[in-house]
């Protein structure tokens, strides 16, 4: 069995800037570079309803981006909503690191099973401490919290109609607005 080249975030911002990967929809995942599934257009307008409806709700409190790169240590993901600390401007030079994370959201369709597992145990490992999953297969919401030596100490469909996340436990975000 060969051994692949591990990439380094270096490399790839190399790549990036020299163009060779210019019109390739890719994510950058534990040194290699893993091609995306395109978007259906279900999972763009609910990503893209669910920043509107967070940005309404977190104004002033955080900066929520949508399809942004976030750089972990060995990653550069793409997830489809990034809730980050402000200023926004504090992003001009390198994109959210962890620390800068409140909580991540991926919208699933075609990718769940990635999403479950490799998205989930990069983002348990940078200690991200909140991680959604908004399901488009069976309209729920996927919650993971407490990251602890790779994983979530608790992943659970979320039952209740309201969720307060865990870095702004005094806002109420109604579930179905993430996935309708």
């Amino acid at each position: 069995m060969k051994n692949l080249v591990k990439w380094t975030i270096s490399d790839y911002h190399k790549m990036i800037q020299s163009d060779i990967l210019t019109g390739r929809n890719c994510e950058f995942i534990n040194g290699e570079i893993i091609e995306m599934s395109p978007e259906l257009p279900q999972h763009y307008n609910t990503a893209k309803r669910s920043v509107s409806y967070l940005e309404n709700l977190l104004k002033e409190k955080a900066d929520v981006r949508f399809n942004g790169l976030i750089t972990l240590a060995n990653s550069e993901p793409e997830p489809d909503i990034a809730i980050v600390k402000l200023p926004e401007s504090k992003y001009n030079q390198h994109h959210p690191y962890p620390d800068d994370i409140f909580w991540l959201i991926e919208v699933a369709n075609t990718s769940l099973s990635k999403d479950l597992s490799i998205k989930k145990k990069i983002y348990a490992e940078a200690q991200i401490a909140e991680y959604w999953i908004i399901n488009l297969q069976t309209q729920e919401l996927m919650v993971s919290r407490q990251p602890d030596n790779g994983d979530y100490l608790v992943s659970i469909k979320w039952q209740a109609s309201i969720i307060n996340p865990l870095a702004f436990p005094e806002i109420d975000i109604i579930v179905s607005q993430l996935l309708t």
